[in-house]
């Protein structure tokens, strides 16, 4: 790559702090916290959960995207369009919420579901589209080797191929699994607001080669008034063996928005009648 392209470093890093859970939730943990959400834009919040069934039975989303990444355990989603599936680790699922989604998201049998939830924002002009899911199985998303590791792209055009996630705002997701001492530049738009999580082993990233452990979550600079077509460069190195990161990317839509319960809007009155929608039978039947 050119040595022109925009050299990312760590804005800010923190470690996940888990709460346990009244049964049969078992632990939770924010990845990233909703009261931070405008440093994060285009994305809201993410949550880390340990579940078994009866957590998320029957509930209604609007307004928003999910990005669900199932660390460990079974996830079983269930939607009111019918659609059923049980999603092993690895696999990621996507939903546009769109105007009304109504689905359940459950552990399977005796599982512990171990998943990573993100809740990634609409324009205004996107928030009454139709609801989506698709999910992505590991083995369906390309994996890009290198000296030392791999990139399995879910979403987005990275290390030269196209993840077959299709999200109505464009994002960029990938696994990045590397060997002890193993390095890698990760290229991701200039323009795109990113950040990391480390799920095993240790790191050090950007120019500054901050070291992240397991747990860890960082921030990263951008080029707020760059090119969305030039690429930048993010420098990983492992130092640990079996280290695997997530590295989520988006551009920022710069809108003010209410996340209240289920639901993201642009303001109260758009969240109460969100509310008074679902109440009044127009999300559809339950998801069962």
């Amino acid at each position: 790559m050119d040595e022109t392209h925009f050299k990312r470093d760590v804005k800010d890093s923190w470690y996940v702090k888990y709460n346990e859970m009244g049964f049969p939730a078992i632990q939770k943990g924010w990845v990233l916290p909703v009261d931070r959400w405008a440093e994060f834009d285009p994305f809201i919040l993410m949550a880390e959960d340990w579940f078994k069934k009866g957590t998320f039975p029957d509930h209604p989303h609007r307004g928003f995207q999910t990005v669900t990444y199932v660390v460990d355990g079974r996830l079983e989603h269930i939607d009111n369009g019918g659609g059923r599936d049980i999603l092993e680790p690895g696999d990621v699922q996507y939903m546009n919420a769109g105007w009304a989604a109504r689905h359940a998201e459950d552990g399977v049998e005796d599982d512990i579901a171990h998943t990573l939830q993100l809740w990634l924002n609409l324009p205004k002009d996107k928030r009454n589209t139709d609801t989506i899911y698709q999910n992505v199985y590991s083995e369906k998303a390309p994996v890009v080797p290198f000296e030392g590791g791999s990139i399995k792209v879910f979403s987005g055009n990275i290390a030269g191929v196209e993840g077959p996630l299709e999200s109505i705002v464009p994002f960029t997701l990938s696994e990045i699994n590397l060997a002890e001492h193993a390095e890698l530049s990760h290229y991701i738009p200039e323009t795109h607001n990113a950040f990391l999580y480390v799920l095993a082993g240790s790191i050090s990233v950007g120019t500054s080669s901050t070291e992240l452990n397991k747990h860890g979550v960082a921030t990263l600079s951008y080029k707020d008034k760059g090119n969305e077509h030039q690429s930048s460069e993010l420098k990983i190195r492992a130092n640990q063996r079996q280290t695997k990161i997530l590295v989520y990317s988006g551009a920022p839509i710069r809108e003010n928005i209410v996340p209240y319960g289920p639901f993201v809007m642009n303001s109260m009155d758009e969240i109460k009648q969100a509310y008074l929608d679902f109440n009044q039978g127009k999300f559809g039947p339950p998801a069962e």
